[in-house]
């Protein structure tokens, strides 16, 4: 096949899998025990559409072209030179200086310890000695420096530059790759190019997050509250592809604080009005390394801290030359005299506040925040309220068209076709994005109550007269408030009312308990606490069910210990609701978490019952769904929560249950899978899941595994073989087994970038949409597929990677699978945009991960050690309260 000639599937002449040589993985190398499998054919089932595909086909006119790569060393008196705002400036002087000695290479330089050039430099090894010119900030030691000269301070330094060659990288590995030749240089060749768009969008003057670029333009940003603003950009990368070389466009948005006056931007932050209401203790945390530029001198500096007394008490000592004997004193005076006095600044309402600090831990400089700018493009990375989220939501949606229509203009501004490095390699760019080929797979049929058959409309369905496929009774329960809003006598009315609908017998709540008004200031905690002695003293017997009415959505303070309790202490199913308008849509949306968590079954797929599933039907399979949460980036210190569902009931595929186990903060690979105690038992995870599948499954032991792995990134493949894959043969060697199942394992990714548009349809792509060609990995198995539906906004299809087939699905029935599995999650009436194990594992860790928050670990918290992706030496880490027996084989995570 020709570079750039598209084929359809079925036109494609493959080779048996046996005849393809070993994949390598992204990085370009093979995994330590498993080669990630290459691609065994194409899907053909479905609906033929026409896609277009956020990516522009990249040309190359000649493959003889080569990079050069040469290591850069930057020291300033024998000390290395880490900023790299600062080493790109120097590199930038040298080729400036030197242009004629270095034959004025046209150069990429990742601000790093990499310089890629266009044809080779005249020496492998070169040095040179550089004098730049930096800016200083006003000394500690001479803060009365006159005003003009201030605003022009400029520092010599002489710095010594290195550059070493490394090796060549050409762009012959384009060719080969297109050509589905192996080649170990792909990762090589992108990295540069990428370095080559980074390097655009320094130049512009852009705030780079990874491959996303935001310009300081007005037009882009958009309110959000708490002095936060939305700031919309565009990422732009590489990759390869079957279709060759392409460069992937989307729209991006990134959080940055509002710029202006720093007190400006306290009140909105804390939402009060007036500075005697502004918490300093938050503020103090707020503000810390933020850059200000002041407006006497209009420099920019970094703040450290705040001072401990307001301006016209904080004193400092002055360095001032006595007249009479020339000898260098000290004086006292405060920042109120000294701005007065030396700058003219007269300090009105900042002179009760304290002062910035933006000097150094031993050498304080202190500013009045009244004369105080936050400068632009200074990210947020704080969690957002509530309102935030709402906001944010509102203002990013974008349709399909609309999302298009920018892309488009994107293309359009950024001109890269007059990009001097991309020209000078002869690499082009087509303006139109890419159309290729998709299909449609058809929704599984389910199965609900009364025999009846139920078919998905537009990935939807609902049991509006239709009934639950395994309703269950419910005798005793009870209903708990903390909202002074709703009226749960009224609500357990009609809660009952759509049960019955649904063939849920539910008697009349044996309690309805609301929370004691001097409670409400209370910690969450004790509020919990509280209520559950409210509980036990008003219900004689252990009931069924809790019904618990918070008082926000979503973000209540109580949900944490209110689940952490009821899960781990009482051994208690809960709900938690917040109604704002009851409805039979609330109402049934309610039912079916209370009735899947309950042991319950609201629909099941046609082919589950009797099971004609290809390749689980007549073999036990066990379906695992893996998934770590991380805590927010305001907590990293909390440890992180790994999740495991896995299947049980074999030959269904609906059922499933969780074990979730702490591990070291922000650590992806699962290290808990298998875990060997001294006196030689497994306290693992696998050992409990592969138990419940044997108990549950009429004895049968599991002869096929399949994987579904979340959250990991290209690089991590290996890692997800050779540590949790082995990890799981080990827990099933311990019980005693010779020989071991079959594996099938796939990666979930559902942060990427690529996104599909229908060919002349203004909404989005239909549920089922697959994409399998094209713009998929030119030798690894993976695919697109947009299984769910949606009406805000533009689709996200998740890229699925299958790494190991040992079970031998074919494409079709592998997707088809799959997109089947969207379709089984007990929790919703809709299919969604990632499998159900996957999903439940997703919510399992992070309902356990509320619970790390309150929960106080021990003097002897556990030990782990296992390996972290990271390599880290392994770390204490708190081990989470148990779940209650009563419990822990529900679908508490519904």
């Amino acid at each position: 096949m020709t570079q750039g000639q598209i084929l359809e599937p079925d036109q494609l002449q493959l080779s048996p899998p046996s005849a393809i040589p070993p994949c390598v993985n992204s990085d370009g190398m093979d995994s330590v025990g498993h080669h990630i499998m290459c691609r065994p054919g194409f899907g053909s089932t479905g609906r033929r559409i026409s896609v277009l595909v956020n990516h522009l086909k990249v040309s190359v006119e000649s493959s003889d072209g080569t990079f050069y790569q040469y290591a850069v060393k930057i020291t300033s008196e024998d000390l290395p030179i880490e900023s790299k705002h600062l080493r790109r400036n120097i590199i930038d002087k040298l080729f400036l200086t030197y242009s004629s000695k270095l034959n004025a290479r046209r150069f990429a330089f990742d601000g790093k310890d990499n310089l890629y050039t266009v044809g080779p430099l005249p020496q492998e090894f070169s040095d040179f000695m550089l004098i730049y010119e930096e800016s200083i900030g006003l000394s500690a030691d001479n803060p009365d420096e006159p005003t003009k000269k201030s605003k022009h301070s400029l520092a010599q330094r002489l710095f010594k530059v290195e550059l070493s060659y490394c090796c060549k990288i050409p762009l012959q590995s384009i060719a080969l790759t297109s050509d589905g030749l192996n080649t170990y240089g792909t990762q090589d060749l992108l990295r540069v190019l990428n370095t080559i768009l980074r390097q655009r969008a320094i130049n512009k003057g852009c705030l780079l997050v990874k491959q996303s670029f935001f310009q300081d333009d007005s037009r882009n940003f958009f309110e959000v509250d708490g002095g936060v603003m939305g700031l919309r950009g565009f990422d732009s990368s590489f990759h390869m592809t079957r279709a060759g070389l392409s460069l992937n466009l989307d729209v991006a948005m990134t959080l940055i604080l509002k710029p202006g006056p720093v007190f400006d931007f306290l009140l909105a932050n804390q939402n009060v009005r007036e500075a005697r209401n502004i918490d300093w203790v938050k503020a103090k945390r707020m503000l810390k390394n933020l850059r200000v530029t002041t407006s006497h001198t209009n420099r920019v500096y970094k703040i450290i801290g705040l001072s401990g007394r307001p301006c016209y008490q904080q004193s400092f000592s002055l360095k001032f030359k006595d007249n009479d004997s020339n000898e260098e004193q000290f004086r006292e005076i405060t920042v109120l005299e000294y701005f007065l006095k030396h700058h003219g600044v007269v300090l009105t309402y900042s002179k009760y506040m304290p002062c910035l600090d933006v000097g150094k831990p031993n050498q304080s400089i202190y500013l009045p925040i009244e004369i105080c700018s936050l400068i632009s493009l200074q990210r947020y990375k704080r969690l957002l309220s509530p309102t935030q989220q709402l906001t944010l939501l509102e203002k990013t949606k974008q349709k399909p068209h609309e999302r298009m229509k920018t892309l488009t203009d994107v293309v359009k501004n950024n001109q890269y076709e007059n990009d001097p490095l991309l020209v000078a390699c002869g690499i082009s760019l087509e303006k139109q994005f890419m159309q290729i080929a998709g299909r449609v797979l058809e929704p599984p049929k389910l199965k609900v109550g009364r025999g009846q058959d139920c078919m998905p409309d537009d990935s939807r369905w609902t049991f509006k007269n239709k009934q639950f496929l395994e309703p269950v009774n419910i005798k005793c329960w009870a209903i708990v408030n903390f909202s002074c809003s709703c009226d749960t006598s009224y609500f357990s009315r009609e809660l009952i009312k759509c049960g019955m609908s649904k063939g849920m017998d539910i008697e009349r709540p044996y309690a309805l308990i609301e929370e004691n008004q001097q409670m409400k200031k209370a910690s969450p905690l004790a509020r919990v606490d509280a209520m559950f002695e409210k509980l036990q003293d008003k219900l004689p017997d252990q009931p069924e069910f809790i019904l618990c009415v918070l008082p926000e959505r979503k973000t209540s303070d109580l949900y944490g210990p209110w689940k952490m309790r009821s899960l781990c202490n009482f051994g208690l199913v809960t709900q938690c609701v917040c109604p704002v308008k009851i409805t039979d849509r609330y109402l049934t949306n309610v039912l079916v978490k209370i009735n899947s968590k309950l042991g319950g079954v609201n629909s099941l797929l046609a082919i589950e019952e009797p099971c004609f599933v290809p390749h689980v039907k007549n073999i036990p399979t066990m379906i695992l769904g893996m998934d770590v949460s991380h805590g927010s980036s305001g907590g990293s210190d909390l440890p992180s929560i790994a999740a495991v569902v896995g299947s049980i009931s074999w030959p269904l595929v609906s059922r499933y249950r969780a074990a979730v186990r702490t591990q070291s903060p922000r650590a992806e690979i699962i290290d808990s899978l298998f875990k060997p105690q001294e006196n030689g038992a497994d306290a693992g995870i696998m050992r409990e899941l592969l138990k419940d599948f044997y108990v549950t499954s009429e004895g049968n032991k599991p002869k096929q595994i399949i994987v579904f792995r979340d959250g990991v990134s290209d690089s991590q493949f290996s890692q997800v073989l050779d540590i949790e894959l082995e990890q799981i043969k080990q827990a099933y060697l311990g019980l005693g087994e010779a020989e071991l199942p079959k594996f099938t394992v796939i990666v979930a990714q559902k942060r990427h970038h690529t996104r599909l548009f229908e060919v002349g349809v203004a909404g989005n792509v239909p549920p089922g949409t697959v994409v399998d060609t094209e713009v998929v990995h030119p030798r690894n198995y993976d695919f697109y597929m947009c299984a769910h539906g949606g009406m805000i906004g533009t689709l996200r299809p998740v890229h699925y990677h299958v790494l190991l087939d040992e079970i031998g699905f074919s494409p079709d029935e592998l997707q088809n699978f799959i997109h089947a599995l969207s379709y089984v999650n007990q929790r919703s009436t809709h299919a969604t945009s990632v499998v159900a194990p996957i999903s439940y594992a997703h919510h399992a860790a992070r309902q356990v991960g509320q619970f790390v928050k309150f929960h106080e670990s021990p003097e002897n918290g556990s030990e782990n050690n296992g390996v972290t992706s990271s390599g880290a030496v392994p770390v204490s880490v708190p081990e989470l309260p148990s779940l209650h027996k009563n419990v822990k084989d529900t679908m508490f995570f519904c």
